[in-house]
């Protein structure tokens, strides 16, 4: 609790100011959410932060993996959607090596997933786009959960439009994609230009966040 109040800065706690009045309204979560995404199906059930649909659960991906905020949709009877979201404001992109026990359950989601360009995992793994292979990863684990009750996911990275990092990896890994469907980025900026959010809302998050 005391970082989201002493860190504005944190994924976390930038979440849930973007994110906050819409979990609040769930008839404006739904108008949002298909203001952002028009392709999204259903209507939004719920809205989640820190989410992840089971920590450490290998029939999803085995690991500590969630979203910054979560927005399920119901599509009617058991089923539902999901977009994931994650933000990235000041963070910066470095190498990784997942662990070794686990790579064998990525390997395979990437694969029964279709989404992917061959020579896709050689080019994540161990990189500066492992992470975001990853976060997209728990999208697609849920998309393959032997439920079935998820029938429609998408994976959507926020960054600040200054964070070249970000903007840089989320080119690079499009670029990797045979179907992007299940993947989305977009800006802060972009966030707050399009009108989803309260107008208040949104006006404050401007003076906080983006640099005049």
């Amino acid at each position: 609790m005391q970082r989201w109040w002493a860190d504005l800065l944190w994924s976390t706690t930038l979440s849930f100011n973007l994110f906050g009045d819409l979990a609040a309204d769930l008839g404006r979560a739904d108008r949002a959410v298909h203001s952002l995404w028009p392709d999204a199906p259903g209507t939004v059930r719920d809205v989640r932060f820190e989410h992840s649909p089971g920590w450490l659960d290998r029939a999803y991906m085995g690991n500590l993996m969630s979203f910054d905020a979560a927005f399920r949709l119901d599509l009617g009877g058991p089923t539902q959607g999901i977009i994931g979201v994650v933000i990235r404001y000041h963070e910066r992109t470095k190498p990784a090596l997942p662990k070794p026990t686990r790579l064998a359950r990525y390997v395979e989601v990437t694969e029964k997933s279709g989404a992917f360009k061959p020579g896709a995992i050689d080019a994540v793994n161990g990189t500066d786009l492992l992470v975001i292979w990853l976060q997209h990863l728990l999208v697609l684990s849920m998309l393959q959960h032997p439920s079935r009750a998820w029938r429609w996911g998408r994976f959507v990275l926020v960054h600040a439009a200054g964070n070249t990092d970000f903007a840089d990896a989320c080119k690079r890994y499009r670029a990797l994609l045979r179907d992007q469907t299940t993947f989305s980025s977009m800006t802060v900026e972009e966030l707050l230009d399009a009108g989803a959010l309260p107008a208040r809302t949104a006006t404050a998050l401007r003076e906080r966040y983006i640099p005049r």
